[in-house]
């Protein structure tokens, strides 16, 4: 059994929205806190409500529950769900995002951890995106990127990722958040300029790079594999040959799932003459992912200077 939670009423109900909005399950529920408030006079009126609202029902009350979880059971089960993640401004993202992890053959359907982890950081530092254009590699169902577009102020915010579905789906959450896509004028001043680019890394040019002039690179969750490893430092690394005289920061998220996740990187990182810094762990925890996941953010440098101040 889970460990009782000892979140007071206003945090538990915090908490309860942001992982209920965002289709989350509770890791704990405080069952013996809410058996001590039932038992107050205020948890007497409300099971009282309870009752006379069963009493109301024409039919046996339980007889209504089963037609109603038979209705349920009986339903076609959907693939694809929304879950909206609450802004410390009161705004909100909400993606159309794949019930299955892997789906259509790509993970790329969902939020994982390490997106959500960057968006806190952004939203911590806005200073480093607003005004600024931004290329996101590998962005997946979006919610880093359009959480930087609601809370950072960018001039321009660039998604790209490489699997049709992905895409397709990409295009969708930036249109449901409010952002026109390609050459439309936003019709907020304040509002960056979004648009969602097809972005193979191993077919990517230089001069396909260079035309986005991009002032800062972001990417979360994108370390998977060997392969997919090695062909994010080589867009990187023709980052740096491209833009010599104007290199991008680049912050790349991800969640150390074994001692090889980062390794590899690292490793080609130092190999590619980029180099890099561990940030610190930032304070904020605005999103609903597991506290355990260890994610870290590198800060990469690409134009050979030792210097990775923020």
């Amino acid at each position: 059994m889970a460990p009782e939670n000892h979140e007071g009423p206003t945090s538990l109900l915090q908490s309860f929205e942001r992982r209920f909005l965002a289709a989350r399950a509770l890791p704990t529920f405080p069952w013996q806190s809410l058996e001590e408030k039932l038992r107050e006079p205020s948890g007497s009126e409300l099971l009282l409500a309870i009752l006379q609202k069963h009493e109301a029902v024409p039919t046996e009350p339980l007889d209504a529950l089963y037609e109603a979880l038979a209705e349920v059971l009986m339903a076609k089960e959907s693939t694809q769900c929304h879950r909206s993640y609450l802004l410390p401004s009161g705004d909100s993202v909400t993606l159309s995002e794949s019930t299955a992890i892997v789906s259509h053959g790509t993970t790329g359907l969902v939020t994982w951890d390490a997106a959500l982890y960057l968006a806190e950081w952004a939203i911590e530092n806005p200073a480093t995106f607003t005004d600024r254009t931004v290329l996101e590699l590998g962005s997946g169902a979006g919610l880093t990127g359009l959480a930087i577009c609601k809370a950072c102020y960018p001039r321009a915010f660039i998604f790209s990722d490489c699997h049709d579905q992905v895409l397709e789906q990409l295009r969708g959450n930036v249109l449901l958040n409010g952002f026109p896509l390609e050459l439309h004028t936003p019709t907020d001043p304040s509002s960056p300029k979004v648009t969602v680019a097809e972005l193979d890394w191993d077919e990517v040019t230089a001069s396909q790079l260079s035309a986005f002039q991009a002032d800062v690179v972001i990417a979360a969750d994108v370390l998977y594999c060997g392969e997919v490893t090695l062909s994010l430092v080589r867009v990187l690394k023709m980052l740096s040959d491209c833009q010599r005289k104007n290199a991008p920061d680049v912050y790349v998220s991800y969640t150390i799932r074994s001692q090889d996740t980062g390794k590899l990187f690292i490793t080609e990182l130092d190999r590619a003459g980029i180099y890099w810094e561990e940030l610190p762990p930032h304070a904020s925890k605005l999103f609903p992912y597991e506290e355990y996941s260890a994610i870290v953010i590198l800060k990469l440098v690409l134009n050979g200077c030792h210097s990775v101040g923020k």
